[in-house]
């Protein structure tokens, strides 16, 4: 069973773009929107364990240059 997470970021101006783009390649994230308010993107993304959704979170995601910060909404079903 796969888990269903969003990431909210800030990103760095003058590196939205590259940044952007370079989140939409790693395995793992399903969707990007950029948005306006308080964050500039939002992320989908789906692991099948929390172990590998933290790493994909915290290793790769927030790695990346120009995500300044991040929140982790990670869904569940009732």
């Amino acid at each position: 069973m796969s888990m269903k997470t969003f990431v909210l970021c800030k990103l760095t101006p003058g590196k939205e773009q590259t940044a952007v783009r370079t989140i939409r390649a790693i395995d793992g994230v399903t969707e990007v929107y950029m948005v306006f308010g308080g964050w500039d993107m939002i992320l989908a993304a789906e692991s099948d364990t929390v172990d590998k959704l933290s790493s994909l979170i915290v290793s790769r995601i927030r790695a990346v240059d120009g995500v300044a910060a991040t929140e982790t909404l990670v869904t569940t079903s009732l």
